[in-house]
């Protein structure tokens, strides 16, 4: 019997949250159990980004030493979420002449043709943190699984990069490694959640998953098993604590309970929803314009699945249903929650797919090398096409 520990990390701009995970292989079966947990209240942070970068390590090593008790294991190693305001995905195209002499496609030529796909790109002071293939062509006609070992004169490779400003990386790395862990892989926020949250039926159908964090709100579409487009607004759930707060005239405590429906009070009770309800209704205009611009406005069979502080909010469902006019529904897991309690709260499900992406890359070496200390991100090819095909 063999044994895998992951560990996740995802710092947030209100919540940093560490996970880590154990995989069994026991006669080809393999479980997965939760072994250790840590959470702190993030410091240092605004909108995603590091503005304090001592007191956020401060804030990361409570919550480690948390998970690192609980475990009972030294965490060294950790796969860190990347998420914040400049979190943004790119489509481009490459293309390249087969190289053998028998024009066999060769792994070569899906290299050379997704270089080419990325010297294409404009999107200064970024770093390409994933490369998620959307389509091959072999001589103008679309290939279905990959093109290794046809035969053909041209390849041609649609790919869609996602990206977050260098700089932010930098800043989160920095941070990971003065608390005393190497990170051994970046994921971006979204695309972890959906390795739990989402099912191969909802992706391939089309679906959209919405994140309403605290001060960002991220939305990822997938259509036929890939993600297609992924944005992040620079507005969230504080955004609706603050509105209650001014126009209730109460404190900024009593307003994040009245917006969980956990404190009423003498307030009316349409007066408050009134107040929500205008915010929420911003964000999902927001959505809904983001939809028109690429396409999909109403053309999501799967709905929305919304996560994330604001997904709490008792209207929220009913309000994107309205708004979108697609199906909508709030994210879940599969898993037995007796088990794992942990997991009926949504802010875990981040850092969950963290260690369900750790678990995938087990089989792939290049999915263990730091992506950021110099490794290019071709390397990561092969990796990004098992993500797009978990459900």
């Amino acid at each position: 019997m063999s044994k895998n520990i992951t560990v996740g990390i995802d710092i947030g701009s209100h919540n940093t949250r560490v996970m880590a995970v154990e995989y069994t292989h026991e006669a080809e079966r393999k479980t997965k159990r939760i072994i250790g947990i840590g959470h702190a209240e993030t410091r240092g942070v605004r909108h995603g980004y590091i503005v304090n970068p001592n007191e956020t390590v401060e804030s990361l090593r409570d919550a480690l030493n948390q998970a690192e008790q609980t475990s009972g294991t030294c965490i060294r190693q950790a796969i860190l979420s990347v998420g914040g305001i400049s979190l943004s995905s790119h489509i481009s195209g490459g293309s390249c002449i087969i190289s053998k002499a028998d024009n066999e496609v060769t792994s070569l030529d899906i290299q050379k043709a997704l270089r080419d796909a990325e010297s294409k790109l404009s999107i200064p002071n970024k770093h390409v943190i994933d490369t998620l293939t959307l389509e091959y062509k072999l001589d103008g006609k679309k290939i279905f699984g990959r093109p290794e070992g046809m035969k053909g004169i041209k390849l041609d490779i649609t790919v869609i990069f996602i990206a977050c400003l260098k700089q932010h990386l930098d800043d989160l790395i920095s941070v990971v490694n003065s608390a005393g862990v190497d990170v051994i892989d970046v994921v971006a926020s979204p695309i972890a959640a959906s390795l739990v949250t989402l099912t191969e039926k909802q992706k391939t159908a089309g679906c959209m998953l919405l994140d309403i964090g605290s001060e960002t709100v991220s939305l990822t579409v997938f259509e036929n098993n890939y993600v297609i487009s992924l944005h992040v607004f620079n507005l969230g759930s504080t955004d609706i604590t603050n509105d209650i707060a001014l126009g209730l005239k109460i404190s900024l405590t009593e307003a994040e309970q009245i917006k969980q429906g956990i404190l009423i009070g003498n307030v009316p009770q349409d007066e408050i929803e009134n107040i929500i309800e205008a915010r929420l209704s911003d964000i999902f205009d927001l959505v809904q314009k983001y939809l028109k611009k690429i396409k999909r406005d109403g053309l999501l069979p799967a709905g929305v699945i919304i996560m994330g502080g604001g997904s709490q909010v008792p209207i929220t469902e009913t309000l994107a249903r309205k708004i979108l006019n697609i199906p909508a529904n709030l994210a879940t897991i599969p898993v037995n929650t007796k088990k794992n309690p942990v997991l009926k709260d949504a802010g875990w499900f981040v850092v969950y797919g963290l260690c369900m992406a750790g678990r995938y890359s087990t089989t792939d070496n290049t999915s263990l090398n730091p992506l950021y200390k110099g490794f290019s991100n071709i390397g990561n090819f092969f990796k990004s096409i098992i993500k797009q095909l978990k459900p």
